[in-house]
């Protein structure tokens, strides 16, 4: 393994060059002309010019395919640009629709045990897996195996359990809504629950939240609200990199006249200034100025900040009477709690002054519509679930729900995740789902509630759990704690992976592995002798369809309707009250189940035929309808917990580069934020690297520290090796990417009633260490050789 390069900070946000962040509008949002000229290039070498063209002018049109990537929704049928995709987006497809790949000769060159020594990096750029691999307990390498012994080892394993409880069923956002669907339909036929899914790691907290304060936990806006707006408030999210088209839909929001707050530690490029590359202004001109006015805050001041908020309408009383009375619960009790708020704790959580806090107040009271936007920076904190509350409090204030150009606006990271979870993809559904999925099906679901992710790992650690069986993903470096996970993966019977592309958790593995390869979004689906397609939906409760125009990668793929409903037959039989061959054999037959399960999907079959798909009934966004107890919106009124942090040390949050995509690294390079050449690198303002006596550019390792509220017992994780960055952000803050720094979060450090681990609130300390000679192991680093 070579010595890591050094890599530096080349210019803060505000001297970098306009073109260092031209974003679109059809090259959607990251992508001007370096980020067009990046993607193409990147394109072009894994996919050659033909390929390229026929897979980026499909991508995220009416007759195409869904981007593997972000879940923020596609414009109107008719309203699309000819090249309706961002940066990021590019290389999602490229990644899958990638020319090189990993055969069975790749697996017999390179023992399982050189492949745990790759990065996740080396891992992804291999290629797509050709077919399907068993790891034999004992074996040294992965070997072909035909899919129907494959089928067979899985069954054999799960009806040879005591309990189908010993078995876990994850999900990735990847997964279609047939394929969801199916999925959850197989494992209750099963007899289990265990159906945690990506959700439970990132946006979790805002299901939970959202649930409690309108009933429903999805997002309350449209894609039309966004661009009505007159003030829209972007909390704990990074657009530029993380959801790129968004910022298409800002800009045009700035042209009709919105004003943009963003609520954000780090002062992103993306919210600075947008180059669309689609217009005049884009192209010559200086571009369209975003935000407005930028929040420094604190990490996990959030909660703080909007308390704050909250205080400052009712004292103003910059209030919607009508709506208040009307459609609202709570609010004397919220009214009087915040009566009381402790501004110098206020000061402390939010590292923001009170002529800051009052300025953004200002520009909420002056709104006619506001839409209030948040993504992880929020949800994956301890108190995050109560911040998701809060910043519902404030919508309520001044009636900023179900009302044109205002509501709440939840940005998913995974392009189906929200759909999977409509689908039935929890652990906890309603009995009201599981009555109808059993009535239409035949089946007797269990109604003991299953396994979150969290839970899961702990069932898997301490042998509760024997199997587990993955949806796409890769769990292993999704999830926290990564010495604990894969410790715990090592310990089942058999791991499975329904995959695209080699990754980590095909490489850590339990005593027996499967993976089990399948067709992308990109490629064409021809299970059953016809043209499939599958539907998906994104963050606004927009449904449509998806297919693919690519050959597939290897004439062995199979899709994910096909391999979930063939283990099904394999696991359940052929006398099974589902019938399975028919549903493998036509997608249409699950979207009829679908219709008869799931709420609001009356005649999907149908609907989804309609160019752009249809939108998924919102009461709250509908008819200010709220389907709470109260049948009302519900206020909360939240303790304003200011987080300790000890001397010497500093608060972390995780977070990706620009160049990758959840756990998928695409490149060594940070662009937005100046970093080139490597990932190791720890970012923290200049005065905290004097005063905790480093220098920038020296190596250190991050140390974090935790105790276990419920046993008093104190812990520390160690990721070693991180080169120290100086970065403009609030005094006492830190960050650093995922998942590189997975192994400092506890997996019992989670968010209280969400169970999300707590990935934005790691309190660390960086102990100075030599400059490593090389690193091997996992991208997150826990293991580390001279």
């Amino acid at each position: 393994m070579r010595a890591m390069a050094f890599w530096h900070r080349d210019a803060p946000v505000d001297d970098m060059d306009e073109d260092d962040l031209r974003v679109s509008g059809g090259m959607s949002s990251a992508a001007g002309p370096v980020a067009v000229g990046v993607a193409m290039k990147r394109g072009l070498e894994q996919m050659g010019v033909r390929r390229t063209a026929s897979t980026l002018l499909r991508l995220n049109q009416v007759d195409g395919f869904d981007c593997q990537g972000c879940a923020w929704p596609d414009p109107a049928a008719g309203h699309r640009h000819t090249a309706e995709f961002c940066e990021n987006g590019a290389k999602a497809v490229t990644e899958e629709a990638t020319l090189r790949r990993v055969t069975p000769e790749f697996f017999a060159e390179h023992p399982v045990a050189e492949l745990t020594q790759r990065t996740d990096y080396w891992l992804g750029q291999q290629g797509r897996i050709t077919h399907p691999m068993v790891l034999r307990e004992g074996a040294t390498h992965y070997e072909p195996i035909t899919w129907d012994d494959a089928f067979a080892l899985v069954a054999d394993t799960l009806t040879g359990l005591d309990s189908p409880d010993e078995a876990i069923f994850y999900t990735s956002g990847r997964v279609s809504n047939e394929a969801a669907f199916s999925y959850q339909l197989m494992v209750r036929s099963l007899g289990t629950n265990n159906l945690p899914d990506c959700s439970n790691m990132c946006h979790e907290s805002t299901s939970v939240g959202l649930a409690r304060a309108i009933g429903i936990g999805k997002g309350s806006v449209s894609l039309e609200d966004v661009h009505r707006a007159d003030l829209i408030v972007v909390t704990g999210q990074n657009p530029g990199t993380n959801h790129p088209r968004m910022l298409t839909a800002l800009e045009e929001a700035k042209r009709n006249g919105a004003r943009i707050i963003a609520i954000n530690p780090l002062k992103e490029t993306g919210l600075v200034k947008f180059r669309n590359p689609q217009t005049p202004r884009g192209v010559v001109g200086p571009g369209t100025e975003l935000a407005d006015l930028h929040l420094p805050v604190r990490v996990n001041g959030d909660l703080a900040l909007f308390q704050a908020l909250g205080a400052l309408l009712i004292e103003w009383d910059a209030l919607d009477h009508d709506f208040l009375a009307r459609h609202t619960d709570g609010f004397e009790a919220y009214r009087d709690h915040l009566g009381e708020l402790d501004w110098e704790a206020v000061g402390r959580a939010t590292g923001l002054d009170r002529e800051q806090i009052t300025a953004a107040a200002r520009m909420i009271a002056s709104s006619s519509a506001t839409v209030y936007c948040w993504a992880m920076g929020v949800t994956q904190h301890r108190n995050a679930v109560a911040t998701v509350r809060e910043i519902a409090n404030v919508a309520f204030l001044r009636g900023d729900i179900g009302k044109p150009g205002a509501g709440l606006c939840p940005v998913r990271g995974h392009s189906n995740v929200q759909g999977d979870r409509t689908m039935g993809i929890w652990e906890q559904m309603p009995d009201s789902f599981l009555d109808a999925l059993d009535a239409a099906t035949g089946i007797t679901s269990p109604r003991e509630h299953g396994l979150d992710t969290v839970s899961a790992i702990q069932a898997l650690a301490d042998g509760r759990a024997k199997v587990f069986l993955g949806m796409g993903g890769n769990f292993v470096s999704a999830a926290p704690d990564t010495a604990v996970t894969e410790e715990a993966f090592r310990g089942a019977e058999l791991t499975v992976h329904v995959s695209t592309k080699l990754n980590r958790s095909h490489v850590v593995h339990g005593r027996q592995a499967l993976i089990l390869p399948t067709l992308g979004r990109s490629e064409r689906d021809l299970t059953g002798g016809t043209k499939q397609r599958v539907t998906v939906e994104d963050s606004m409760s927009a449904v449509h369809a998806s297919h693919g125009p690519l050959e597939p990668a290897s004439p062995h793929l199979r899709s994910e309707v096909d391999i979930i409903c063939s283990l099904a037959l394999a696991c359940l039989g052929e006398d099974h009250s589902v019938d399975w061959r028919r549903l493998r054999a036509d997608y249409t037959e699950i979207r009829r189940l679908i219709a008869a399960v799931v709420p609001g999907c009356a005649a999907y079959a149908e609907k989804v035929d309609a160019p752009g798909g249809f939108v998924l009934p919102h009461p709250p966004r509908d008819t200010r309808t709220f389907p709470t107890a109260s049948g009302k919106a519900s206020f909360a009124a939240s303790p304003l917990d200011v987080l300790h942090v000890p001397e010497g040390r500093l608060l972390l949050q995780t977070l990706r580069s620009h160049d990758q995509f959840n756990t998928t690294i695409y490149g060594l390079d940070d662009r937005y934020r100046g970093i080139k050449g490597g990932r190791r690198v720890v970012l923290v303002h200049p005065d905290d690297v004097a005063d905790l006596g480093l220098t920038i550019g020296d190596w250190v390792d991050l140390v974090s520290e935790w105790t276990d509220t419920s046993t008093g017992e104190r812990s520390e994780r160690r990721a070693p090796s991180f080169r120290v960055v100086a970065y403009d952000q609030p005094r006492g803050c830190a960050a650093a990417y995922y998942p590189e720094t997975n192994p400092l979060i506890p997996l019992g450090s989670t968010a209280l009633e969400s169970n999300c681990p707590t990935s934005k609130s790691v309190i660390v300390r960086l102990e100075p260490t030599d400059a490593p000679s090389g690193l091997v192991g996992s991208d997150a680093g826990w293991v580390v050789t001279a």
